[in-house]
């Protein structure tokens, strides 16, 4: 299944909601799962972005529909980034092993 990042970015009702009730992290999780994603990793950071998002989703779609539906709430402010992994990458490139 493929792997996106979702850079996240909170509007200021995204950090009132949050302040006043941080289990809605958790919540936003089963949303995501029920629209047929997984969140492998999660990540609040400083800087340019409150939150990453490590996400697996069958297809762009069910990525892009997960993307629209939470940013259309007003809270939330997404980049969603395909990746894949090293090993992979290196595949592409012809290369046995990724560098130490």
């Amino acid at each position: 299944m493929p792997t996106y990042i979702l850079l996240s970015k909170l509007t200021d009702e995204g950090r009132k909601v949050l302040k006043d009730r941080p289990e809605r992290l958790a919540e936003v999780n089963r949303e995501i799962e029920a629209m047929g994603a997984n969140v492998t990793a999660q990540y609040a950071v400083l800087g340019g972005y409150d939150f990453v998002n490590v996400v697996r989703a069958p297809s762009n779609e069910v990525i892009a529909r997960i993307s629209v539906e939470l940013g259309a709430r007003g809270t939330i402010e997404i980049t969603t980034l395909p990746a894949m992994e090293v090993p992979e990458f290196m595949k592409l490139l012809n290369v046995s092993e990724p560098p130490a």
